[in-house]
């Protein structure tokens, strides 16, 4: 199935924001792709199916992860909306048509990421955050020229205001984000915009 056949049928499974925001996804992981001189194609199919199962209930998500034995986390239990990236892995193989590993690896990955993430998973992981339609996050604008610049410096200081975000909310943070942000943290550098 080609990148053009995925964007109909994905334009039909998600709802308008959540379609736009993808179309995001996908030309901003094209452009780092550029940049640091990876596959853009695979930048491109990886961005564009990355949420491909955000729009199924948590239950649909549980049932796809259990049927197909991809482990389930406590932290996923809890909060069953982080397992979009799992699932939308599992979705993007069996519907979608998808076979290369690194392409689903980098969609299994993006929410949380991981320690000593490959080219593609970075990629993916700071495209969702910073394409575009995205406006709320502290730093975006640096965040963006850093991108193009230096991806695990990037993937750090993201790792750092998502975790930063979630303590101030107070809400369950996903042990596999600390322990991400635990190996990125040595390429943090020191930033203009943190004082």
């Amino acid at each position: 199935m080609d990148i053009i056949e995925i964007r109909k049928k994905l334009k039909k499974e998600l709802d308008k924001d959540r379609y736009e925001h993808t179309k995001g996804v996908m030309y901003t992981a094209g452009c780092l792709a550029m940049a640091h001189e990876y596959d853009i194609d695979k930048a491109m199919l990886a961005g564009l199916l990355h949420d491909c199962a955000k729009c199924l209930e948590d239950e649909e998500k549980i049932a796809l992860c259990e049927k197909y034995h991809v482990l389930i986390t406590e932290a996923e239990f809890a909060n069953p909306t982080l397992l979009h990236a799992k699932a939308g892995a599992i979705l993007a193989e069996i519907k979608y048509e998808v076979t290369d590993p690194e392409v689903l690896h980098a969609i299994s990955v993006h929410t949380t990421g991981e320690p000593n993430m490959n080219i593609l998973d970075k990629i993916i992981y700071i495209a969702d955050y910073i394409e575009p339609r995205r406006d709320k996050a502290p730093h975006l604008k640096e965040l963006r020229a850093l991108a193009f610049k230096d991806l695990d410096a990037c993937t750090a200081e993201i790792l750092y205001d998502t975790l930063h975000y979630l303590q101030g909310r107070k809400g369950s943070i996903d042990p596999a984000t600390e322990f991400t942000y635990e190996f990125y943290k040595p390429y943090q550098k020191e930033q203009p915009w943190r004082h």
